[in-house]
C-alpha cells in the first residue's frame, strides 16, 4: 500500500510540472526508511519524501549548482501518511494538495520570492495558518468553503478568529464523539503542524486549539500527541483562563466594484 500510494504522489507531481521543464531523477533514497522522488530543473528542484518511521509525506525545493540540487532544501507541504488506516483516496489527496503548491504560476513566484527571504530561518518552519487550516478539510469537508471566504474577505488570513470560530468547535466535537482511528489522525496532524508551522501556526495549535478543549477531554487526545506537543500543551495550559492580547481586527477586502469606484 505505501508503495502505491506514494508512487501515485509522485506521478501526479511530476505530471504536474512536465511541462515547467523538469524531468526526474534516478535516485536512491539514502535509507530504508525513506521513499524519495527528485525533480530537476536548471534552477530548481522538487522532491518527495515519505518517512516511514515518521509516517510523514513532504513535498520540499532547493536551488540548482552545476553538480546538482544544492539540498537546502524548503518544505512546502507536509502531510501524514499511515498505511495501516490510510488508503489511496489520502494519498490522493496528498497528491492533489503537492500539486497545488507546485503548478501554479503565483504558486511557483511565491516558492522563489520566499527562498530568498527565509533559506536562513533556522528551525522555525514554514507551514502557516492558512496551511494549518486546510489540513482540517480532511476531517470536516465543509471547512473548504469557509476558508476559501475567509481568504476571499481578509487579508492576511485570520489565522487566530478562524481557528477560534470554525475548527475549534468542530475539533472538540471530533474529539468527545471520534473513535479511536480518527483521534490518531487529528493527533498526528497537530503534531506534524506544530512541529512544521511557523510561529504564528504553532501558537494556534497550542493557544488557541488545544487551550479551547475541555479540560475532561485533554487525556482522551494527549494520548495521540507527539512528545514535543504533549509538552508544550502542557505549558500552554496554564494560560488558561488568562486574558490575552486579542488577534488585531483585519478590515475585510474591498469588492471589485469598490476597488473601481
Amino acid at each position: 500500500m505505501m508503495k502505491k500510494a506514494f508512487d501515485l504522489v509522485s506521478d501526479r507531481v511530476e505530471e504536474a510540472i512536465r511541462d515547467q521543464g523538469f524531468v526526474k531523477a534516478k535516485i536512491d533514497a539514502d535509507n530504508d526508511s525513506q521513499l524519495v522522488s527528485l525533480f530537476t530543473s536548471e534552477n530548481l528542484a522538487y522532491s518527495v519524501v515519505y518517512y516511514k518511521d515518521q509516517k510523514h509525506m513532504i513535498m520540499r525545493e532547493c536551488g540548482m549548482t552545476d553538480d546538482g540540487p544544492d539540498n537546502d532544501w524548503r518544505t512546502l507541504a507536509t502531510w501524514m501518511f499511515d498505511p495501516e488506516t490510510d488508503t489511496l483516496k489520502e494519498a490522493s489527496s496528498i497528491a492533489g494538495d503537492f500539486v497545488d503548491a507546485v503548478s501554479t504560476d503565483k504558486a511557483i513566484k511565491k516558492v522563489r520570492q520566499a527562498r530568498k527571504t527565509t533559506a536562513k530561518k533556522g528551525d522555525e518552519g514554514n507551514a502557516d495558518p492558512v496551511f494549518l487550516a486546510k489540513r482540517f478539510v480532511q476531517f470536516f469537508p465543509d471547512l473548504k468553503a469557509e476558508i476559501k471566504d475567509e481568504e476571499d474577505c481578509y487579508y492576511p488570513f485570520r489565522g487566530v478568529t478562524f481557528a477560534r470560530e470554525h475548527i475549534v468547535p468542530r475539533v472538540n466535537e471530533l474529539i468527545r464523539t471520534g473513535g479511536k482511528g480518527e483521534l490518531k489522525k487529528l493527533g498526528n496532524v497537530l503534531s506534524a503542524q506544530y512541529q512544521n508551522g511557523d510561529i504564528d501556526t504553532r501558537s494556534i495549535v497550542t493557544a488557541v486549539i488545544i487551550n479551547s478543549v475541555p479540560e475532561d477531554l485533554d487525556s482522551k487526545l494527549d494520548e495521540y500527541l507527539s512528545d514535543d506537543l504533549k509538552k508544550a500543551a502542557a505549558a500552554s495550559r496554564k494560560l488558561r483562563g488568562k486574558t490575552v492580547k486579542p488577534e488585531k481586527e483585519k478590515k475585510p477586502k474591498k469588492t471589485i466594484a469598490q476597488r473601481l469606484g
